[in-house]
């Protein structure tokens, strides 16, 4: 049911930024009134993007996207960008993610952008590695929901793979999820399940459930995906047991009230993973710096 998607969203990325340098610069011709008045434009400077706290990094490719798109803007040459540490990578305080080359004023122009992005990024990077490090050795692994910030779900899904997570779905569009308004809507689970096979055949279905009976009776209507909400540890081993003795083929999912101090003992219940919202809606930002070098 999840999927690991390794290439970075360029489309996704690129989209983003411009909506950021239009919150900057302002409608019209790019302006950044500080760095116009103060920086001549046939200076050039190096800058290095620096961490200030451990962690981990991800979306090194919104660098280049960054710099490219100001340089644009302002019709400059664009500035090099040496990145230092791949995508995935643990960084410490004073490592050095990239080294930059290039006209003064393209680069302090696409500072905070840059670092507004890269961040970010990094930070549900950074979150997701440290629930990887919780589960070790359970069999169990983290999953994101589609509680991301809205037009960035594309990034931060990547930063939770950057990270060693997994991604679900996407969107509405790529996974049926019968939820309780649907059950409600549709009369049960088993009825609301058999609408969604009859209409839409070749997308995978997930039954959220709330108790061992709603799980058992979705296995029977068909579903090979649960979602098991809102479970006690006790409860929800007593629901996998009760799963895999109906089907052992049924891939279960625990979530609600999810953190990292009940992460372990929740995957030892049995479920193969667990989806975490927090991810992308609360992960702190990774610190990251920009220092320009002087002469």
């Amino acid at each position: 049911m999840s999927t690991h998607i390794a290439e970075f969203p360029v489309a996704a990325a690129t989209a983003i930024i411009e909506v950021a340098l239009d919150e900057d610069l302002g409608p019209g011709p790019a302006l950044d009134v500080t760095t116009m008045a103060t920086i001549p434009p046939e200076q050039i400077s190096r800058a290095a993007l620096v961490a200030r706290a451990p962690g981990v990094v991800a979306g090194t490719d919104l660098i280049d996207l960054v710099l490219r798109a100001v340089a644009a803007r302002l019709d400059e040459p664009p500035v090099t960008a040496e990145v230092n540490i791949d995508d995935g990578t643990g960084v410490g305080p004073g490592d050095v993610i990239a080294t930059l080359t290039g006209p003064t004023r393209t680069i302090l122009i696409a500072e905070r952008t840059l670092l507004n992005l890269l961040s970010r990024t990094s930070g549900v990077a950074t979150h997701t590695r440290a629930w990887m490090e919780a589960l070790q050795g359970t069999g169990a692994q983290v999953l994101d929901t589609r509680k991301t910030t809205p037009g960035m779900r594309a990034l931060q899904k990547y930063a939770v793979r950057a990270g060693g997570g997994r991604n679900k779905r996407m969107g509405l569009f790529d996974v049926a999820m019968i939820k309780d308004n649907h059950k409600l809507a549709a009369g049960s689970i088993t009825a609301a399940y058999e609408a969604i096979r009859r209409t839409y055949p070749d997308v995978p279905v997930e039954v959220e459930v709330t108790t061992t009976e709603e799980a058992v009776e979705a296995v029977r209507a068909g579903a090979r995906f649960l979602l098991l909400d809102n479970f006690a540890p006790a409860d929800l081993a007593e629901t996998v047991r009760a799963v895999r003795a109906t089907d052992e083929r049924v891939e279960l999912e625990a979530t609600g009230g999810l953190s990292l101090e009940v992460a372990r003992e929740v995957a030892l219940t049995g479920v193969d993973y667990l989806s975490v919202g927090g991810l992308t809606h609360s992960s702190p930002i990774l610190d990251i710096a920009l220092d320009l070098e002087t002469d």
